[in-house]
């Protein structure tokens, strides 16, 4: 996974009825953008270092979720 400042990161429900969450990288760790990465939730009220799964996707600035 590679994301850069300013990317969502979309993480897919895994149950019926349960949403997906989605976050913010704020900043990237990793080298050539890959993880870690600090991420704000979209709740907004927390930040917190972030190693996606493979259920996570990168949603680069400006493109729609799937």
């Amino acid at each position: 996974m590679r994301a850069n400042v300013g990317d969502r990161i979309v993480i897919r429900s895994h149950h019926i009825g349960e949403l997906q969450r989605e976050c913010l990288v704020a900043e990237v760790h990793g080298t050539d953008g890959a993880p870690p990465y600090v991420v704000q939730w979209k709740d907004g009220e927390h930040e917190t270092l972030f190693f996606p799964g493979p259920d996570a996707e990168v949603v680069r600035t400006g493109q729609p979720v799937h």
